[in-house]
């Protein structure tokens, strides 16, 4: 039976400077107010001036080579930067899908004319994308999708919706999967990733709010959108071959255990300033136990993705494992704060609470769902027949 491939992963010493650098950076930041910590500022918190100033410094396109614009430092040295962005608890989305996933797929499916176009961009922290993934009625079986493009002179003419498209009002493409050709037996054939202008004519986006009342979903709608040749990203018909190969980086990275993490050090911070009571501190342990384990999880996957390899399962389980423990550490809190959840409190601990509690319910569905990951996981390492 094979097993998941989740070794340990040491980080290199010389990234010990970087780490110093960024949190230096991020207490500047803090300290003239142009960082709040929120919680899920990863996808809620959209502020092109902070990832500008980001990418002035290079901590955008980590993983791109010098000439697309990147500094070639790699997964690990951005992992070192996504931590501490995500630790305090920063407005990093406006380049985050981009960055994490867009432009990997962009440097290895790409053509050299769309690299050019999009990475510089992207990292200056100036160019945003959104993930044409989703679509009503599909939800995480990304096989049943039915955005259709058909062939027309120049390039496709794609009609369809897409649905918790992050950003998408706000970004300035889109790579979707579409459906190019017949689905055959297995269902993945005929599908096709498209880099869509998101303001193309014959496009409309519809805002789905947040609990909160935050912005920060869509549904787009296609109408004959016009993409021409030269936006296919990859091969025509090789779509479900690279949208799983995308999926490792959407997945596994250290957001997916981060989210909540500044309501965590809130909730340290009060128990620090009243004492923890016994049953308190094993709480708080276990907690911080659990979270030290996931990220060694997240730093392993980050490691294999370094070495070029596309570890599906794995992110997977992290994606699965993170997200869960997500929701569990809002309970945790809820527990031990004794404090209220309000929007409107003054009480950051209060506030980051509420923040949690409203957020929560889409950390499991974001990235696929808990039940559609533990498939992937089953289907890997379970004999045949046994993934029930």
């Amino acid at each position: 039976m094979p097993a998941l491939r989740l070794d340990a992963a040491a980080l290199p010493p010389e990234l010990d400077e970087l780490r110093r650098d960024v949190r230096a950076f991020l207490a500047a930041e803090t300290a003239a107010g142009r960082i709040v910590p929120h919680a899920d500022n990863w996808l809620a918190g959209w502020d092109p001036a902070f990832s500008r100033r980001l990418g002035e410094r290079g901590w955008i396109g980590m993983t791109f080579p010098p000439e697309y614009g990147g500094s070639g430092a790699g997964s690990l040295a951005r992992f070192v930067v996504t931590e501490e962005l995500l630790a305090a608890g920063a407005p990093v989305a406006a380049h985050w899908i981009a960055d994490r996933q867009s432009g990997p797929s962009l440097l290895k499916y790409g053509t050299e004319e769309q690299r050019r176009a999009y990475l510089p961009g992207i990292a200056r922290g100036e160019t945003s994308f959104a993930i044409g993934m989703s679509e009503p009625d599909s939800g995480s079986d990304l096989a049943s999708v039915r955005t259709k493009a058909e062939r027309a002179d120049g390039g496709w003419l794609v009609s369809g919706t897409k649905v918790w498209t992050s950003g998408a009002h706000v970004a300035d493409a889109m790579i979707a999967l579409v459906r190019t050709g017949p689905a055959g037996p297995s269902r993945h054939e005929g599908l096709t990733q498209l880099i869509v202008d998101l303001r193309s004519p014959g496009l409309r986006i519809r805002p789905i709010r947040l609990l909160t009342g935050e912005h920060h979903f869509n549904e787009v709608v296609l109408t004959d959108v016009f993409v021409p040749d030269g936006r296919v990203l990859g091969t025509v018909g090789d779509g479900w071959r690279q949208v799983t190969s995308e999926l490792s980086f959407e997945r596994s990275g250290p957001e997916r255990i981060l989210s909540t993490f500044p309501l965590l050090a809130a909730l340290a911070g009060r128990l620090a300033e009243r004492g923890a009571e016994g049953a308190d501190r094993v709480r708080i342990g276990a907690a911080v136990a659990r979270l030290w384990a996931l990220r060694r999880m997240s730093l392993a996957v980050a490691a294999r993705l370094a070495a070029g390899e596309a570890p599906a399962t794995e992110a997977a389980a992290v994606k699965d494992l993170g997200t869960r423990f997500e929701g569990e550490l809002v309970e945790t809190v809820r527990l031990l704060a004794r404090v209220e959840p309000d929007l409107a409190s003054s009480d950051p601990l209060a506030n980051l609470l509420a923040q949690s509690v409203l957020h929560g319910p889409g950390f499991t569905l974001r990235g696929g769902t808990n039940e559609i990951l533990r498939g992937v996981v089953a289907k890997s390492v379970l004999p045949s027949g046994e993934a029930r």
